[in-house]
């Protein structure tokens, strides 16, 4: 970690982790950087809340959401301490994205927001942030095409029995075997 003071005291971070992987971990890490105590707020906590998203409208489907809130958050946890993240530089919450007017129940609204876009569903998050009066801060963006690794990339690997622990940070393959993600995943599209 850089050992200069951050420009932010309190960041707020996102994202469904349907399965955390290794870009999930740069991003993460990209937004630490930015400030002294990161909010990873894990989105689509309850499947039974999310609304419909036109700009992504796969993104509440079973197959795309194996994982429990608890197993992201074990997840996200693993992964930051893995990096050298201290436990308590971090807090882990729950945070329905597409709920604008529920943010406040879950994040500090004066910290500043970070994401990355790559899409339509990007911007649509962005949208979000500012109608709530919110500090915004895009750590990139990028087209779909430079994106690097998708968690649809790891799943559906994991689906056609190919190697896929090396797209995700190296304690959490056996989290994700215990957890039996691809026989979930094989079951939910009836493989």
């Amino acid at each position: 970690m850089n050992s200069t003071t951050p420009p932010y005291d309190t960041g707020v971070i996102h994202g469904r982790f349907q399965i955390l992987h290794n870009d999930h971990l740069k991003y993460l890490l990209a937004g630490k950087e930015l400030c002294r105590h990161l909010v990873v707020g894990i989105t689509n906590p309850d499947p039974s809340q999310v609304n419909h998203e036109a700009s992504d409208p796969l993104r509440s489907s079973d197959v795309n959401n194996p994982l429990t809130y608890y197993e992201r958050l074990q997840l996200v946890r693993n992964a930051l301490a893995s990096a050298g993240v201290s436990s308590k530089s971090f807090s882990i919450v729950p945070l329905p994205i597409n709920t604008p007017e529920r943010y406040k129940y879950y994040v500090p609204m004066d910290a500043v927001f970070f994401l990355s876009i790559y899409d339509d569903w990007g911007r649509q998050k962005k949208s979000y942030f500012e109608s709530m009066g919110l500090t915004v801060h895009v750590l990139w963006e990028v087209t779909p095409s430079e994106k690097g690794i998708s968690a649809g990339d790891v799943r559906d690997r994991m689906m056609r029995d190919e190697p896929w622990e090396h797209l995700v940070p190296a304690n959490l393959a056996n989290f994700l075997k215990k957890w039996n993600v691809a026989g979930r995943l094989k079951d939910v599209n009836g493989l």
